[in-house]
């Protein structure tokens, strides 16, 4: 197994009408990590994971997942990869088993019913395999499209806000979930969450964006401490209020 990162972005800049919404951006994430994006709203981290996944195209900039580039070769890593939003929905009068189906047959999945069985028995959602999609709470349809996005056996899996309509009882048994089905293949993924309990609990290293840039960059513990403050969250706040930062900054050098 190769060692290079499944992600590697470099310089990585977007704008829209004059504005940048991504600002120079560059990281990786290896192989196995579980990697947190993180930053207030506009930061630009659903333009950067329009980017990953080749919605939209950069202004300027590289972007290569599983060793190959993303402009080249997207039908490609998109077959290696898959995504999973709080805020995007699923046809919403098919049955969630059609639903489960469909997508099987774009991923090319061949046994795809009894992978669907067994990700709708882990997300407790099998009772609701013959319901119409648009009948399901919105915690049931955010489970349903976490068992979407690993039906193909993803080699990289972009999670954004995947426990946001959850309850917190059932958002503690979707994360330990997905911990344990992403330490058992190895699968890499990209989180974004507002949840910084969540974020420290679940990612190996954390970006934080600001305006598009990057303002920081560790594990939770590591920024954590390069700030100077308790927790992520604390972080969070000094970064989101901008003018905080260079302060907070400074804090952390004294």
């Amino acid at each position: 197994m190769t060692n290079a990162p499944v992600i590697e972005v470099h310089d990585l800049v977007k704008t829209f009408n004059g504005t940048t919404a991504v600002d120079h951006l560059g990281f990786t994430a290896a192989r196995g990590e579980i990697l947190g994006l993180l930053g207030p709203n506009g930061a630009g981290k659903t333009t950067a994971i329009q980017m990953l996944l080749g919605i939209i195209e950069p202004t300027s900039g590289t972007i290569r997942i599983l060793g190959k580039d993303i402009a080249r070769h997207r039908i490609a890593i998109l077959s290696r990869i898959n995504f999973s939003s709080a805020y995007v929905s699923l046809p919403q009068n098919l049955r969630v088993i059609d639903n489960l189906r469909i997508f099987a047959g774009i991923y090319g999945v061949a046994n795809w019913r009894e992978k669907a069985v067994e990700l709708m028995r882990l997300f407790e959602i099998e009772r609701f395999a013959t319901r119409k999609t648009g009948q399901l709470s919105s915690g049931e349809s955010t489970r349903l499209h976490l068992c979407k996005a690993l039906l193909n056996d993803p080699e990289l899996l972009l999670l954004d806000e995947p426990t946001a309509s959850l309850d917190p009882d059932i958002a503690d048994k979707v994360r330990k979930l997905l911990r344990r089905i992403q330490r058992e293949r190895g699968i890499t993924v990209l989180y974004t969450s507002h949840n910084m309990l969540e974020i420290e609990e679940i990612c190996d290293r954390v970006i934080f964006l600001h305006h598009g840039r990057k303002m920081a960059e560790g594990s939770p513990r590591e920024v954590i401490a390069r700030f100077n403050e308790q927790t992520l969250e604390q972080v969070f706040i000094r970064i989101a209020r901008d003018g905080e930062l260079q302060s907070a900054e400074k804090k952390s050098d004294a």
